[in-house]
Order: C-alpha cells, then sequence, then structure tokens
C-alpha cells in the first residue's frame, strides 16, 4: 500500500484555508499519522479559544473528527505527542487529555516549547491504527 494524503471534508475552514506544506492527515498501510493541530480557534465560529481546557478540549475534538474521517477513532491512537506553551499548564490539559482517552490512554510524550503564533497554547499530532 502507498501513502495517502487525506484532507477530511469535516476540517474546519480555517484549517482548510491555511497554506502550509503539509498534510493534515496520512494514511501509510494499517496506521494513519495526524499533522499538528492546535485549538485556537473554534471549529464552527472561528474565534478565538481561550485558556488551555478549552484549547485542548478543541484541539482533541478535530482530531477526533480527523480521525473518524480517516477510518480510525480516539481508541485507535497509539502515540500521542503534546506541545504545550506553558508548563504550568500540564495539570489542566491532562484533565481534559484524560475524558477523551479515558480507557488505555495511548503513549504519550509532552513538550514544552515556543508555538507557532502567540495564541497558540497547545499542539497535539498522534498517530492511530487504521
Amino acid at each position: 500500500m502507498e501513502k495517502e494524503a487525506v484532507i477530511p471534508a469535516n476540517l474546519p475552514n480555517w484549517m482548510k484555508k491555511m497554506t502550509l506544506p503539509l498534510s493534515p492527515a496520512v494514511k501509510a498501510e494499517r496506521f494513519v499519522f495526524l499533522s499538528g493541530y492546535p485549538g485556537y480557534r473554534d471549529r464552527k465560529t472561528e474565534a478565538l479559544v481561550e485558556g488551555i481546557e478549552a484549547q485542548t478540549r478543541e484541539t482533541l475534538e478535530v482530531i477526533r473528527d480527523t480521525l473518524e474521517a480517516t477510518g480510525s477513532s480516539l481508541e485507535k491512537v497509539v502515540k500521542v505527542t503534546v506541545f504545550l506553551k506553558n508548563a504550568q499548564d500540564f495539570a489542566k490539559m491532562n484533565e481534559v487529555y484524560r475524558t477523551f482517552f479515558p480507557k488505555d490512554p495511548p503513549a504519550r510524550s509532552t513538550i514544552v516549547t515556543d508555538l507557532v503564533l502567540p495564541e497558540m497554547l497547545i499542539e497535539i499530532e498522534c498517530i492511530a491504527m487504521v
């Protein structure tokens, strides 16, 4: 099987408008690899989303929708990488994250780093089985 770039129809409009040289998701063999997803804009209104809890929730909802569009799901995620702007947001991020992965959570790394835009507090990428 070759790799297949996937641009889900349900991807938020503001993400579709981005002109970055990347695919939102790539299927290869039995896996799907998701690019880093930020949660600083509301999927429907495109308004700025403030606070780490709200941005984490928004990010994981877009990831959930993207996975479902590729034939996968949150339950099939095997690896997650979380990029946080502020180390002090770790506990609050975990509270929200836990609600999306309540049973047998995937392997995960969390990195504290500067993010591309000042309004971004979090970016998450993942690998899931298809």
